[in-house]
């Protein structure tokens, strides 16, 4: 067998030899050998470099692919509609006002509410001119509960009880309050809120429609006018003696369907109903209790009904109207747990 001359196979740049090695350019018998080693003059050709690639070239192979490449994204600021990403949907027959056309991009127009375990921003969902149901629009509230560097839910562990996790490691973690256990608590509750909401909207209480969750956000129906003005709060309202008592009857009743459905809000304030043109939405439910099976969950719909009994007293509702004990005592009732 020819035995291979090895340094045929080297990328030898001839031009970094040492001077002391050059031989006359005239010698056209020299071995072929030494005629390798010889200076290489300006004029002669460069060498070929196996597996690299000239600056020049790169930069031009760069431009070539960026021309091929056809940017068929959203704008910045946007993102496709998420309708078609895995995750849950809201209860059919869906509401007419709902986009669901798979060619819709969602704008986030900044921020409705902040709070301790999540924010809430102002989506627009719409079909863009020439595509799918052109001009279709809507309004979301998308929130975002927070990740495991933030704070999540105070006393989160007395809403939690009684809810397991099928994985072991995972129901460890979340006990442990361990980073991954605390980022499965945050999920938790963006499931808990969309199936709660999924049940009450079934059910027929006044709560905003929930379209999908994906993750740690919930999409949801935006309470609030067209131009994207939220609803106040209950708790910024001043309302007239006939205005108040129209709320309490709206209220008094949701609370009774709550109870008769086995539920407490768990977290019932002035702050977590909304008025909009004259209608009261119950709204921020993740912690929806079961008053039969929590263990504290009676204690929980005593303390929801104390505490917004007491904000109705305040704005000049009837004591005797606005009792506490006996609203409780009715919920319990339709409950199965008195």
């Amino acid at each position: 067998m020819r035995k291979r001359n090895l340094n045929y196979d080297r990328n030898i740049d001839v031009s970094a030899y040492d001077a002391t090695n050059d031989l006359d350019p005239g010698l056209d018998d020299a071995p072929a050998s030494a005629r390798m080693r010889r200076r290489r003059s300006d004029t002669d050709p460069a060498p070929r470099s196996r597996g690299r690639m000239t600056e020049e070239a790169r930069a031009r192979l760069v431009a070539e692919r960026e021309a091929a490449a056809v940017d068929d994204g959203p704008p910045t600021g946007y993102r496709w509609t998420t309708w078609d990403d895995p995750g849950g949907h809201g209860p059919e027959p869906y509401p007419s006002w709902l986009v669901t056309d798979l060619a819709a991009v969602d704008a986030e127009f900044g921020v409705l509410k902040t709070g301790k375990e999540a924010d809430v921003f102002l989506i627009e969902r719409g079909v863009p001119d020439g595509a799918g149901s052109a001009g279709s629009r809507c309004l979301l509230a998308s929130k975002r509960y927070r990740s495991a560097d933030h704070r999540l839910f105070h006393r989160d562990a007395g809403y939690l009880e009684g809810r397991r996790s099928r994985r072991t490691r995972d129901q460890r973690a979340v006990e442990n309050r361990t980073n991954f256990g605390r980022n499965l608590i945050a999920q938790q509750w963006a499931v808990a809120e969309f199936d709660a909401l999924s049940q009450l909207w079934t059910a027929g209480l006044p709560v905003p429609y929930p379209v999908q969750h994906l993750g740690t956000e919930l999409l949801m129906e935006f309470i609030g006018s067209a131009d994207g003005q939220a609803a106040p709060r209950l708790a910024q309202l001043r309302p007239e003696p006939d205005q108040l008592a129209d709320l309490w009857r709206q209220l008094h009743d949701a609370l009774v369907l709550l109870g008769r459905n086995g539920y407490a809000h768990g977290d019932l304030s002035a702050y977590n109903l909304l008025v909009n043109d004259g209608e009261l939405i119950l709204i921020d439910l993740p912690q929806l209790v079961d008053v039969v099976t929590n263990p504290q969950g009676q204690e929980f719909l005593r303390r929801d009904v104390k505490r917004i009994c007491e904000w109705f007293v305040a704005r000049g509702m009837d004591p005797d109207l606005a009792a506490a004990d006996r609203l409780t005592a009715e919920v319990l009732e339709e409950a199965g747990a008195s």
